[in-house]
């Protein structure tokens, strides 16, 4: 077992992500075997670029509300509670919805 505290964690900066801090909570080799686990807070007019990934990602929002757009230009608006999968290679764009900031609990497993 491992406890995370609330402030504990490592800081990091995702690359192509805007008005975004990221601290991830448990990180694959170091703390598992087969997730990453972090939150990102993103202010009002944040988000990520559209970009892909070689890994599989769930986003649960646990504050606020963000737009995901995928590559083939679907949108998805997903809120407080919500969950959205991301699959390996899927290409994705978000954006926060509105003027509150939105808080992601992201987990991400190797390919």
């Amino acid at each position: 077992m491992k406890l995370v505290k609330s402030g504990d964690g490592v800081e990091y900066e995702a690359p192509g992500h805007i008005h975004c801090y990221v601290m991830n909570k448990l990180v694959i080799g170091k703390d598992t075997k087969k997730m990453n686990l972090g939150i990102s807070h993103f202010l009002p007019k944040g988000g990520a670029e559209m970009g892909a990934a070689p890994v599989e990602r769930a986003y649960y929002v646990m504050s606020g509300k963000i737009k995901v757009t995928g590559k083939k230009g679907e949108d998805y608006t997903v809120g407080t509670g919500d969950v959205i999968y991301i699959g390996p290679g899927e290409e994705r764009e978000i954006k926060v919805i509105g003027t509150e900031p939105s808080t992601i609990l992201v987990i991400v497993t190797p390919p």
